[in-house]
């Protein structure tokens, strides 16, 4: 009997101290202390302190982590204004003591058409490139269109004669040998506009400035065909004329992308010339794209 009542007083005093400490927390929640208010506007955090009238105003600053391998790339990219800065030349397999030859040149031979080969530019200007996702962007349709400038200069004082009778195939290269007469420069101006389709092979896909290899074939139109020398009594001289270049110029192409750096070059399918001369154009050079 008497261990059942000290249960039970120890029961109740137990039951007397956690109604207390359930009173003092319900009374620290009644009377909370005071709180500073703040209001998010934008980028800034308005803070008022408790018990003042002054505000703090703090920026907000969110930081985000770079991707390190790149941003996803797109399916269909476009690069504009890109240019080629580098040489043309030829191949020259003209059969000289043929007839043909002959007609269009008389008494040419090969040395004729020998081209200064460092003076020799060739400049392209391409309005756009896009570059379609084929396969993982690691395989892409490549194409664009441009302008393709040609300059050959002769070694030879060769004049290239525009046609200006009814007579079928007439000369239309003769070898200026007018006594006392010095060249500063004989060129001849071939320009294209051309549509170049290319099969790209980006091996670094995630990379703006990656490597990877380009090959395919272009389609151009000559637009515009010139001669023009300079002399020392003739100063400035120019004839324009298609001087039965082909219009059409269809070309093997390629491209190599070394990081930065890039690479172009192209070769043509057939002569540039409708008759006479068997002559092959190429270029190559650098490229300035961003990819």
């Amino acid at each position: 009997m008497k261990k059942m009542k000290r249960i039970f007083t120890l029961c109740v005093a137990l039951c007397t101290l956690l109604t207390g400490f359930a009173q003092t927390d319900t009374t620290g929640k009644q009377n909370p202390s005071p709180k500073d208010d703040t209001i998010r506007i934008g980028g800034m955090i308005i803070i008022r302190k408790a018990g003042s009238k002054e505000r703090e105003i703090v920026k907000d600053k969110e930081y985000k982590m770079k991707n390190r391998r790149g941003e996803k790339p797109s399916n269909l990219t476009t690069n504009w204004w890109i240019f080629d800065l580098g040489f043309s030349n030829y191949q020259d397999n003209t059969n000289y003591g043929s007839t043909a030859a002959q007609a269009y040149a008389p008494g040419s031979n090969a040395s004729w058409f020998d081209l200064k080969d460092s003076k020799s530019r060739n400049v392209n200007v391409w309005f756009f490139m896009q570059k379609l996702n084929v396969v993982k962007h690691v395989v892409n349709l490549k194409y664009g269109l441009g302008l393709e400038l040609n300059n050959y200069r002769f070694k030879q004082h060769i004049r290239y004669l525009e046609n200006t009778t009814a007579i079928p195939d007439p000369p239309r290269v003769i070898l200026d040998g007018t006594a006392g007469r010095s060249y500063e420069k004989d060129k001849l101006a071939a320009d294209y506009i051309t549509v170049p389709m290319m099969i790209n092979f980006n091996f670094t896909p995630n990379r703006k400035k990656g490597f990877g290899l380009s090959a395919g074939i272009s389609a151009g139109y000559l637009y515009s065909a010139r001669n023009k020398t300079v002399t020392s009594d003739e100063k400035k001289k120019k004839a324009k004329d298609d001087f039965e270049l082909e219009r059409w110029k269809l070309s093997y192409i390629a491209e190599l992308a070394l990081g930065p750096v890039r690479f172009y070059g192209s070769y043509a399918f057939k002569s540039m010339y409708e008759r006479g001369l068997d002559v092959k154009p190429y270029n190559f050079g650098f490229r300035f794209s961003n990819w």
